[in-house]
């Protein structure tokens, strides 16, 4: 590992080959940027090595960011994910060790929302469902009981976790005239949702889309004995993080058609393997980690994740900074730079 010099300019790691925008040209003007070169995510071992002399890291919500790898990256001074959640991150080793942290929240939100009302229709109006039955062949004639969906405008919407993202898909449910519950630590109501227990909410909605953070607490928040609670008509969508919902007892509860549909963004495992059961199951969509995969959306991502690490290395605070009591300090070689 060599010395660092005052005329050295810092390496920063990206753990992506490409990434959306002109982020990491950005990057390249105060810096020494070296990229992962495969097409797939980095496993910890080869994050380790392409950030071993890095002072700088901008990851994705792929990567774990721990004690294991910050042990053998003993120069970082800022991590940045290009991501809203941070359940990747373990933010009390990184304050631990001085390094600053930040993710990108709020910029997700309206993109995710649009998606979760995507799969919402998807999934009552057997959409999906109707896309295979034609490709397949099937469609032989025009009836009134062919592919028959459920209502959405006039029902219940039931969110589980009133942040950001749940908020916005609160507010749009007013062109289906839906009645909106949220369930969420803070009990407050507001113009557009009534608070209500979960237990209460799971079984009273026609719609229950799930919004919350991966934390200890949120982990399987929604299991078999959540599902049992849901009527046979409803609907689970899932666009926060895989492990809030527990996926067997979701398969059981589908296969044995206790639950109408479910339509999912993200997965315990990710990529899902090819034979879990969900796949198996045409009341259930599957995409692939999506919900914020607009052009725009991804490239303002990147672009604060930039920006945050542009901060740090320049000694200002970063901008949406995860943990604001580590104050970064910029080195000599670095000349502040203008976000």
């Amino acid at each position: 590992m060599a010395e660092p010099t005052l005329t050295q300019r810092p390496l920063i790691a990206v753990s992506r080959a490409v990434l959306p925008g002109d982020g990491v040209h950005r990057l390249e003007a105060i810096g020494t940027v070296v990229r992962f070169s495969e097409p797939h995510p980095p496993n910890p071992q080869e994050l380790a090595e392409l950030a071993a002399d890095a002072e700088a890291l901008l990851c994705t919500s792929n990567e774990r960011i721990d004690a294991w790898l910050l042990d053998r990256c003993p120069r970082l001074r800022v991590v940045a994910t290009a991501s809203a959640g941070s359940d990747h991150l373990d933010l009390a080793e990184l304050t631990r060790r001085q390094i600053a942290a930040a993710n990108v929240p709020g910029v997700l939100t309206e993109t995710v929302a649009d998606t979760t009302w995507g799969l919402i229709l998807a999934a009552v109006r057997r959409i999906v469902d109707g896309d295979r039955f034609v490709r397949a062949g099937d469609w032989a004639r025009v009836d009134l009981d062919v592919m028959v969906g459920l209502d959405l405008h006039g029902g219940t919407l039931g969110i589980v976790g009133y942040g950001g993202v749940g908020r916005a898909v609160a507010r749009r449910a007013a062109g289906f005239e839906m009645t909106v519950r949220h369930y969420d630590r803070e009990t407050a109501s507001d113009e557009h949702s009534t608070w209500q227990p979960l237990d209460e909410l799971l079984s009273q909605s026609d719609v229950v889309t799930v919004h919350t953070p991966l934390t200890v607490e949120t982990r399987h928040l929604i299991s078999a004995r959540e599902l049992a609670l849901m009527k046979p008509t409803a609907v689970l969508v899932n666009t926060s993080r895989g492990p809030v919902v527990d996926q067997v007892a979701l398969a059981t509860a589908l296969q044995e058609e206790r639950l109408f549909a479910a339509a999912l963004d993200v997965f315990e495992v990710e990529p899902i393997p090819l034979d879990d059961p969900l796949l198996e199951l045409d009341n259930c969509i599957a995409v692939p980690h999506i919900a914020s995969a607009s052009v725009r959306t991804r490239e303002q991502t990147v672009s604060l994740a930039v920006n945050n690490i542009i901060a740090a290395l320049s000694g200002r605070p970063l901008i949406t900074s995860l943990n604001p009591e580590v104050q970064p300090k910029a080195p000599q070689q670095v000349n502040p730079i203008s976000i």
